[in-house]
């Protein structure tokens, strides 16, 4: 059977550096930090004070008000994600379309967790008798995003949601692919969302010592690789991407931003939240990424790491990649667009794929911004690309995304040529 080609043909994105994708990819160049004092919740007893949030965000710029209180905050990021994506591939424009053939696969690593910190919260400050909304339960669930999303566009092919912590929207952009790839459908709208900063989220991630708590500088809370990065930045928001069967974009004279050229997946079998030392798992799912591609590690011109800022994880990707590409890792231009946009759990997949997809199409690579001094744990020979964004022809673009339980992403995306 031959397998079909994938294409790029709509993106959205809503982050806390831009409510779009054009804003998104500006602010990326730019090396714009996305960190700052927490505002939707009082942070006066926490450890964390700040985090990533979507700046100015209003639901009732983009639903009306009895719709908005049926979506939790991470459906909203996601409908309006997909909106745009949607709109801006032209895919449901000709009123012909066959939208049996059109699926959804959503992804969120925790779900409605706003939902649930503040229904559980008013039911036990209470007498204890059960004081739920009817909406509770559906507004809460992980799927939600991706059954909002099909009704709302009369979309009826396949439709599901994927939950791998923060590995959630590479998982689901993976499985677009290959569902395309196998002919199961013509096209996805399909990526991933979070709404985590809540109390429960915030001291919930304190409490393994997972997030940064530079309290009295915000700004460079995120540095990836940096000798002293004391954890993730928290982030919220929400990343959407069209793939497209390459015959049924061009038919439709759709633009493309880029093929999707392979994915690989791997599992590292090690520890609930800890990444294998040598980075065997992420080498594994590279490699596959690699191979599925049909190139080799020669071809690859960039890695949008997972980069997260945690002290183990920033030492063993960088193993990982070494260990792979050997001489030619040093040639390859890698960043971390989470020291910009902090880490945005199960979105950060899709937001960080678009990142790779704009890179490829425009040559050139965002910067990895807040270092300042090298880790002598980490080979620092490698291009990190820190501080500026540089210009480079870029062919084929990779991304990484690694979750708790192990759960390894990797996608690659390449120039399109017909």
């Amino acid at each position: 059977m031959e397998l079909k080609r994938v294409v790029i043909t709509g993106l959205g994105a809503i982050t806390p550096i831009g409510k779009n994708v054009v804003d998104y990819w500006a602010a990326l160049i730019a090396g714009v930090s996305g960190a700052a004092p927490i505002t939707i919740f009082d942070t006066a007893k926490f450890k964390t004070k700040f985090a990533c949030e979507v700046k100015d965000f209003d639901a009732k710029e983009y639903f009306d008000r009895k719709e908005a209180r049926k979506y939790d905050r991470y459906a909203q990021f996601g409908l309006i994600a997909a909106e745009e994506a949607i709109n801006d591939s032209g895919i449901l424009n000709n009123p012909s379309v066959d939208r049996d053939r059109i699926g959804v696969i959503w992804a969120s690593g925790i779900g409605g967790l706003n939902t649930f910190h503040q229904s559980v919260k008013e039911h036990t400050l209470g007498d204890g008798t059960p004081r739920f909304n009817p909406f509770f339960i559906p507004m809460m669930i992980a799927d939600i995003a991706s059954g909002h999303i099909s009704i709302k566009h009369g979309l009826r092919g396949p439709n599901f949601a994927t939950v791998s912590a923060c590995a959630s929207s590479a998982n689901a952009l993976s499985d677009a692919f290959n569902y395309i790839r196998l002919n199961k459908a013509v096209a996805f709208i399909t990526g991933g969302s979070e709404a985590a900063i809540t109390e429960s989220g915030v001291g919930g991630f304190n409490a393994m010592h997972a997030i940064s708590t530079r309290n009295d500088d915000p700004k460079t809370g995120s540095r990836p690789f940096d000798k002293d990065r004391d954890g993730f930045v928290m982030a919220e928001g929400g990343g959407g991407i069209i793939f497209e069967e390459m015959e049924h974009a061009l038919a439709r004279g759709a633009k493309i931003y880029a093929e999707v050229a392979g994915a690989g997946l791997s599992g590292d079998a090690y520890h609930m939240t800890s990444p294998h030392p040598e980075g065997y798992g992420a080498q594994l799912c590279m490699k596959a990424a690699i191979d599925d591609a049909g190139i080799t590690i020669e071809d690859i011109d960039h890695i949008n790491t997972h980069g997260t800022s945690t002290p183990v994880g920033d030492i063993v990707e960088p193993i990982a990649i070494i260990k792979l590409f050997g001489d030619h890792a040093y040639n390859i231009n890698i960043n971390s667009t989470k020291s910009m946009t902090g880490h945005l759990l199960g979105g950060a997949g899709a937001v960080e794929a678009i990142s790779t997809i704009l890179t490829v199409l425009n040559d050139v690579i965002p910067p990895t911004i807040n270092h300042f001094t090298d880790d002598p744990e980490i080979d620092n020979k490698l291009n990190f690309t820190y501080h500026k964004a540089q210009e480079r022809k870029v062919n084929y673009g990779l991304t990484n995304t690694f979750g708790f339980g192990g759960h390894n992403a990797s996608l690659i995306f390449k120039k399109f040529v017909k």
